[in-house]
């Protein structure tokens, strides 16, 4: 038994010295990542977990409706089966950037792993673009011992407002409150155009829109001025 003790101690050591504290000190500390833009540089709009044949095409429609442009993280094996959407987000302007190549976890990844991961979606993506990827945003805002140094070559997004919308429920209830209460000023904000990931609801991507463009509408008559990621 205590044989059997020390070594999950041991193990768990492990882990946490992989995973959880790395996440923890890159996200408190922001070493290596950007999670604001510059003062007074507008809005940014992020959508993770695409493309999604019915609702990243909903989306694309609505921002060409309100004139703004946005920063998309796709997943690798979703932009294989739906390179026309990738080809149309870049053709109308907004930014491509990588999500893996499987929505996976970095503190399940070894570092092999990890670089397969970046190559393999950074590839489904240049092939629908022709351009260099340079943006990355880990699944989960999760983050391994390794991950600087194989996201070298990226520039490594967070955000500054994430609301939940994963679920049907919260963007019912929450999510346009929450929009509404976000600064005009250098905010990166994280939203969902697919709901096929583990722990969200399908049809949650539909009830983001819908409040999404309550929410384009109002900012557009204040004034508010929404930015990519290149523009940072």
């Amino acid at each position: 038994m205590v044989i059997w003790m020390v070594g999950f101690t041991i193990l768990l050591a492990l882990f946490l010295l992989y995973t959880i504290i790395p996440t923890l000190l890159i996200r408190v500390f922001g070493w290596g990542i950007i999670k604001n833009t510059k003062k007074n540089s507008g809005v940014a709009l992020t959508f993770d977990d695409g493309p999604n044949p019915e609702y990243t095409i909903r989306l694309l429609d609505l921002l060409e409706k309100y004139e703004v442009k946005a920063s998309f993280f796709v997943v690798g094996s979703k932009v294989r089966h739906n390179p026309e959407i990738v080809k149309r987000m870049h053709e109308d302007g907004h930014v491509i950037g990588i999500h893996h190549f499987d929505h996976v976890s970095s503190w399940i990844l070894s570092p092999f792993q990890l670089k397969k991961q970046l190559g393999m979606t950074e590839k489904a993506i240049t092939e629908c673009t022709k351009e260099k990827v340079i943006f990355y945003r880990p699944p989960w805002g999760h983050f391994n011992i390794f991950t600087p140094i194989l996201s070298k070559n990226y520039k490594v997004i967070m955000w500054s407002a994430i609301f939940g919308d994963w679920k049907v429920d919260t963007c019912k209830n929450n999510l346009l409150g929450q929009l509404r209460t976000t600064s005009n000023e250098g905010e990166i904000l994280l939203l969902h155009d697919c709901g096929e990931t583990l722990g969200a609801d399908k049809e949650a991507p539909r009830h983001m829109i819908e409040k999404l463009e309550i929410y384009l509408r109002e900012s557009k008559e204040k004034g508010t001025e929404f930015v990519t990621l290149r523009d940072l």
